[in-house]
């Protein structure tokens, strides 16, 4: 029996090292013959965001395309870390790859101040004209386009909703990234929308893991009654570490995105990210066919998800009115 497991465990291991192999083995091991080559730049680690990258391949295998005989993927040769992207992006241009595919505002930036002629799509950026990196959304001109998240705007709604749920609030710690620039765009709607609710706010910069706990002992000493994380790469990369210290200290949050509350965080309203990396496929295959990035209008989220999580409102010792659930696209319980 113990041979039987360790052989089992064996065998899982190699799996797991197997597709890690697979997502980041550079170029040169994966073109055995003249396909469109495709460069994959996320926005941090890949192992955090997997399943995101596999839906963009759902997406190619439902416009036709295989992998290794229609068309290749190029993964980044190491893990990646905001402050490598610019090394990454200047890789992929210089294997000439045909289109950069691009997760997020710090990486569309990395893939455009690399290169003004390859087209770069994104299937996540808060709100590209914002940013400067595109014209505006119906024509983007450059060598830009994708879908936009528009998480700016949700910034009421997700205040909002908070104020059902916790009806009493007075002061909402907002964790973000002060050296992103999408993170700074939102802040400022945030505080727009806190206005309007006469509801504080209380800034919490995080520039590493190692302030995520400081951050949320200076909430607890403030006595903030909830808490919002803002859309950031940093902060989606260390989501399971958040949700945990949000049980910890029994604070209220709402999210961007599912995969905080699938970890068990408390909501989340946001678009869905699967959804657009699947959507963002469509873009590469008419580019591809002969479009230009200059003229594919940037796709808003048609369908926004708000999901609930009563494993943890119960953890915190807390009430979701039936309004509230009657609302939500889906409940877990």
């Amino acid at each position: 029996m113990l041979r039987r497991n360790l052989m089992r465990k064996s065998f899982f291991g190699l799996a797991l090292s197997a597709l890690l192999f697979a997502l980041c083995v550079p170029v040169e091991a994966q073109e055995t013959k003249k396909i469109p080559r495709i460069g994959i730049l996320p926005p941090g680690p890949i192992s955090e965001r997997m399943h995101l990258w596999e839906a963009f391949r759902q997406g190619l295998r439902e416009l036709g395309y295989v992998e290794g005989q229609n068309i290749a993927l190029v993964f980044p040769s190491a893990e990646v870390k905001p402050e490598r992207l610019p090394r990454f992006a200047a890789e992929l241009v210089s294997l000439n790859v045909a289109i950069i595919v691009a997760g997020g505002t710090v990486a569309v930036q990395a893939a455009r101040d690399a290169t003004k002629t390859i087209p770069i799509v994104t299937p996540i950026i808060t709100d590209p004209v914002e940013a400067g990196l595109v014209a505006n959304l119906a024509r983007p001109g450059g060598n830009i386009t994708g879908l936009t998240l528009i998480s700016m705007q949700l910034s009421g709604k997700r205040l909002e909703l908070l104020r059902e749920v916790v009806p009493r609030i007075s002061r909402v710690a907002v964790l973000s990234n002060p050296a992103a620039l999408n993170a700074t765009l939102q802040m400022k709607e945030t505080k727009l929308a806190s206005q309007a609710f006469g509801i504080q706010l209380q800034g919490l910069e995080l520039r590493d893991v190692d302030d995520f706990e400081k951050a949320f002992h200076a909430a607890i000493r403030e006595r903030a009654n909830a808490l919002i994380a803002l859309d950031d790469p940093l902060i989606f990369t260390h989501r399971a570490l958040i949700v945990n210290l949000a049980v910890k200290n029994r604070l209220p949050a709402i999210y961007g995105f599912k995969e905080f509350v699938e970890l068990g965080g408390l909501m989340s309203y946001a678009g869905n990210l699967s959804d657009m990396y699947r959507r963002a496929a469509i873009y590469v295959d008419k580019i591809l066919k002969g479009a230009k990035p200059a003229d594919l209008p940037v796709e808003q989220p048609t369908k926004f998800e708000f999901i609930v999580n009563l494993k943890a409102a119960k953890q915190i010792g807390l009430n979701i009115p039936p309004n509230v659930l009657a609302r939500a696209d889906r409940v877990i319980r």
